[in-house]
């Protein structure tokens, strides 16, 4: 039966992060091939406090919701997948690990925003346009070829490769929940590792929000105007939140549906097909997510790391 609980979720290191409305499950498969898991309770911002539920708001919310979790989530897996030895060799560097991911995450947010967002501008100042609907349109061009060009190079990276293909677990996975089908390795297999509501959709559906909405604030010819542009990306994340939501909504389909359909294409670059032990993790943290810890294999390992 379908059921209107929304699940999203996340690839890692050899695993998938799976929320659901009150809980955040990881699963990840160890080295030696057992099933790790870590689950704990979670309630977003946009529930405890009712004005940041607010359609436009809400997105930003979630977004920066999904950041952290995500970080989180990552450092759990790259923990469970060192080697036993290499722990034993170094108790002490579980923090430091901690320590690491996390000021990585900090570089690669502010490298994201610098390669995305201001190197584009810089090369669109460069050909001299003074037209402010042509200035956004080739920004808006260079950003979605920059976009392009960094999946298709980390693509050739064979770890990447993975996670793109837990990425495609993930999908199928919460596809079989959402169409009501049994939360097993061969019915989950069926389903389509392309999924309207994945976030390779959302950051394209953000870029053709930010190109519209450039074009209002006109060529920016200051340090206040870039810091305005700036100052947007929170309301665009917000705009581009809302448009994914009707993409799977009775009212609005359509025209949601029609602006998703690039980032669902694009999700051939950022999924991959997973094999049946890819599954498998996916479904553990998914039915963790979901509260349905009866019908997890007693063999899973549940860790609270």
């Amino acid at each position: 039966m379908h059921s209107n609980i929304n699940v999203g979720g996340q690839a890692v290191i050899e695993g998938v992060m799976m929320r659901s409305p009150d809980a955040v499950a990881v699963a990840v498969r160890r080295p030696d091939g057992k099933i790790v898991l870590k689950k704990k309770p979670f309630t977003s911002w946009t529930k405890r406090i009712r004005f940041l539920g607010w359609p436009l708001l809400r997105g930003g919310v979630i977004l920066i919701e999904s950041l952290v979790l995500g970080v989180q989530a990552l450092n759990f897996s790259s923990l469970m997948v060192v080697e036993e030895s290499e722990k034993e060799k170094k108790p002490e560097s579980d923090k430091k690990n901690r320590w690491i991911l996390g000021g990585t995450a900090v570089i690669a947010f502010g490298l994201g925003l610098a390669l995305f967002f201001y190197i584009p501008l810089l090369l669109t100042e460069l050909t001299g346009v003074k037209s402010g609907i042509l200035f956004n349109l080739i920004d808006g061009g260079i950003r979605l070829v920059i976009f392009v060009s960094y999946l298709l190079l980390i693509r050739l990276w064979k770890d990447i490769r993975r996670i793109f293909e837990y990425h495609g677990a993930e999908h199928k996975s919460i596809f079989a929940f959402e169409n009501g089908k049994p939360l097993d390795v061969a019915e989950v297999r069926r389903f389509s590792t392309h999924h309207p509501r994945c976030g390779t959709s959302f950051l394209l559906v953000v870029m053709l929000v930010s190109l519209v909405a450039f074009m209002f604030l006109g060529r920016p010819d200051s340090a206040s105007d870039r810091i305005v542009r700036f100052l947007f990306i929170p309301v665009i994340g917000g705009v581009s939140y809302e448009i994914i939501r009707l993409s799977t909504a009775r009212y609005g389909r359509w025209l949601a549906q029609t602006l998703v359909a690039p980032g669902v294409w694009l999700q051939h670059l950022t999924t991959g097909e997973p094999d049946d032990g890819q599954i498998e993790v996916a479904l553990v943290a998914l039915k963790a997510a979901l509260n349905l810890d009866r019908e997890i294999d007693p063999s899973v390992e549940r860790v609270t790391v």
